[in-house]
């Protein structure tokens, strides 16, 4: 399994306990220094089944700094992947990537149902 996060965002550290405590094994992704491709993004979203949006850090300041709230609707899911590959700041974190899943963000209720 891949645990795609941000060492210092408390949702992520809340998450990685999470799966630490459960024995979870995984791996490890700094999403600032190994940030997503497009193309990972890409399979990911199909994967998950959610739209391409949902991929977004909505609360994050790059996020209302590039005003996305209003150009998201107007892009193509893959100028959005593109978009999001530029800065892994970008991206909503926590991400867990498994064998035919992929989870976005930290719900426990939907966490603990998959695993």
């Amino acid at each position: 399994m891949l645990f795609i996060c941000y060492p210092r965002c408390s949702t992520c550290q809340k998450a990685q306990k999470w799966l630490d405590e459960r024995g979870v094994s995984y791996e490890l992704r700094h999403i600032k220094e190994d940030r997503p491709t497009a193309e990972e993004l890409l399979a990911w979203q199909k994967l998950s089944g959610l739209p391409m949006s949902r991929f977004f850090n909505t609360s994050g300041q790059l996020y209302r700094q590039m005003e996305l709230k209003d150009k998201l609707p107007g892009m193509s899911d893959r100028e959005m992947a593109e978009l999001l590959a530029t800065d892994g700041m970008l991206v909503k974190r926590p991400l867990l990537v498994g064998d035919g899943f992929v989870l976005v963000g930290f719900r426990e209720k939907e966490w603990a149902a998959r695993l």
